[in-house]
């Protein structure tokens, strides 16, 4: 079957995958209703295209603090890869690493951050933390990333607790007995994914935690999660270096707002002080072009990198990742 657009990697991976890995990565919250929104918020937003441009060159680069990458989309930072691919995350990071963009790799990883630097050593990394109520474990996280080579840190901040994922409860998900959350090995009793581990993540945390980052590290800090003008002008006011526009694609509180819709207003609260970049529902090139026509300097995908991962490992990933490479070269042309 030819691999034409992000939906037939879709199809693939809801066909191949075991029902549980599937429904484990499909899941959002409640209803599903902010998950389907961001997708469907793209759908009601229309170009206005110019015509006569010479659009005979193009420029798709982008860079992130700094950094360049060589088109805007990066991977958003998920969890258990190896339920998509026995390589896992060292699979991501090599595709990632081949197409020259940027991969945040998750705190539930299932290869360890050595694993995942080691994998694609020249790679562009960030590092995704959750902060869990014994700190050390934290800081201890952040400290290796940094040693390791990762150039920026995600603070994810929508997971006080886990939103309620009907399938998961239903299914009972539990991580398989020969996968583990490599990163908190021997950190906690539980390194098995069931119910009970969302239980260690730190539920006090605040904007005055970002301090306490900034003393653990230099890395430059980027929080993921904002979805208000109010905490946009808060994460300026704290320092941060960046802020993905997030709803946990739809996995936390359901009834919130699409991305792209919140986008706007935090692209305004912040005026240019810092830069934004969104994930959420991006399915097409022309999807990231909206993001980046209302104020996004990257996105980031999450649910379509564990779709490329299901069908043929890196490759397939670097599939995903070249199609929406070239619909987004196309779009920027059509659209003048």
């Amino acid at each position: 079957m030819a691999m034409v657009c992000l939906s037939d990697f879709e199809a693939y991976a809801k066909k191949h995958l075991p029902k549980i890995a599937w429904d484990f990565f499909a899941a959002g919250a409640d209803d599903c209703s902010t998950r389907d929104e961001n997708i469907l918020a793209y759908k009601r937003i229309r170009f206005r295209p110019r015509m006569l441009r010479d659009v005979s060159v193009m420029d798709i680069r982008t860079k992130l603090l700094g950094t360049e990458i060589s088109f805007p989309v990066g991977i958003a930072p998920t969890g258990f890869h190896q339920l998509a691919w026995p390589d896992g995350e060292k699979s991501t990071a090599r595709a990632a690493a081949a197409m020259n963009t940027c991969y945040i790799a998750s705190t539930y990883s299932t290869c360890t951050l050595e694993e995942i630097a080691a994998a694609a050593p020249g790679g562009i990394r960030w590092f995704q933390l959750y902060i869990h109520r014994n700190r050390a474990v934290s800081q201890q996280l952040v400290q290796q990333a940094e040693a390791l080579g990762f150039q920026g840190l995600v603070l994810t901040a929508d997971l006080p607790y886990t939103g309620k994922r009907r399938d998961d409860i239903r299914s009972g998900f539990r991580l398989p007995p020969h996968m583990k959350l490599k990163n908190l090995e021997g950190a906690f009793e539980v390194c098995k994914m069931s119910p009970s581990f969302h239980s260690l993540l730190d539920p006090s945390v605040t904007w005055n935690d970002i301090y306490w980052l900034q003393s653990l590290t230099h890395l430059p800090i980027i929080v993921k999660g904002i979805l208000t003008k109010e905490d946009a002008e808060l994460a300026v006011r704290h320092g941060v270096q960046g802020i993905i526009v997030s709803n946990h694609g739809g996995r936390q509180l359901d009834g919130g707002p699409a991305t792209i819709d919140a986008l706007v207003e935090v692209v305004e609260a912040v005026q240019g002080k810092i830069e934004v970049y969104l994930d959420g529902g991006i399915r097409k090139g022309s999807d990231v072009l909206k993001a980046l026509a209302l104020g996004a300097k990257c996105v980031f995908i999450g649910r379509p990198a564990l779709w490329g991962l299901a069908y043929k490992g890196e490759e397939g990933l670097q599939d995903v990742l070249r199609i929406l490479q070239d619909e987004f070269r196309l779009s920027m042309a059509l659209a003048g």
